[in-house]
């Protein structure tokens, strides 16, 4: 690693992801100045925890830092990567790098994000499954969370159709949670790409899901939301999503199904796009991704 990487993974290692300010400060000037400011105490008595992060800072043990990411089989990656996805750059505070197992590569592919209810009906898994396959059979890459519900759907529609897909954690690698989806996570990185913000060994935490959310969002061109109750995480990746000029999508279900509520919501507050099949996605995102590319 070079020096500003290993001043961005300090940052990591001391930071929780998702503040607009300390990722402003690295784009202003730098991981090395922003690191060597904290130790400096250059930020002491700002309204950023400045304090608390400069101790973490300084406790930071580079060297065993990166021997637990070689343990985990996992890169560090930063904006100087190849693979570095620029897409992150459009939110209002990207990571200052990501950890990651499997293959890098796809976050340089043209993908899809599919999210949804940790509970959903019958109905929404096979919804979001079908989906993930259509989209993994037009060589879209699929985006969720990994979470139990439609994530895990639209993660296991992927890989029945021999597709790739990406899964955001909101724990670390060696942290796998849920952990009843352990077996699905390994098959993911060994075609696909598990990715998350946090060091190999930092737990899940119920805030982290909620910083990940933008992630998914960023990473992917559209995001599409199957089932999902009137209050829910996934309306916050929705909103995330539009925020970047991402287009954002609904499924929708009965309107007797509480289930459904938050698609309904997104669709009736015309926040988001109706779509009842994969044709309708494709309409919608590939006009998208011609003028990215023009």
């Amino acid at each position: 690693m070079n020096s500003e990487e290993i001043a961005r993974l300090v940052l990591l290692a001391s930071i929780e992801g998702g503040c607009e300010f300390w990722s402003g400060e690295v784009s202003r000037s730098g991981a090395i100045s922003v690191v060597d400011s904290l130790k400096n105490n250059v930020y002491l008595g700002s309204k950023n925890s400045a304090e608390k992060i400069a101790e973490r800072v300084r406790a930071v043990n580079v060297d065993h830092i990166q021997q637990e990411l070689m343990d985990a089989q996992a890169k560090f990656i930063t904006p100087d990567h190849p693979n570095w996805p620029n897409r992150l750059d459009d939110l209002a505070a990207p990571p200052f790098g990501l950890i990651c197992r499997g293959d890098t590569s796809l976050l340089q592919s043209q993908s899809l994000a599919v999210v949804g209810s940790r509970n959903p009906t019958s109905y929404g898994v096979r919804i979001a499954s079908e989906f993930a396959a259509g989209f993994a059979d037009r060589d879209w890459v699929v985006v969720s969370g990994g979470a139990y519900g439609i994530d895990t759907a639209a993660h296991k529609g992927a890989l029945a159709a021999e597709g790739n897909t990406i899964a955001v954690l909101g724990s670390g690698l060696n942290q796998i949670y849920p952990a009843g989806n352990e077996r699905l996570f390994r098959e993911i990185e060994t075609s696909g790409l598990l990715v998350s913000e946090v060091l190999p060994s930092v737990h899940a935490l119920p805030a982290r899901f909620l910083i990940r959310n933008r992630i998914i969002a960023a990473l992917s061109h559209g995001t599409l939301v199957v089932e999902a109750a009137y209050r829910s995480g996934s309306l916050r990746t929705a909103r995330e999503a539009a925020q970047i000029l991402r287009i954002v999508m609904a499924t929708p279900g009965s309107i007797t199904s509480p289930a459904s509520e938050g698609c309904h919501r997104l669709i009736a507050n015309r926040e988001a796009e109706l779509v009842s099949c994969v044709s309708d996605v494709m309409e919608l995102v590939l006009p998208l991704d011609d003028a990215r590319m023009a």
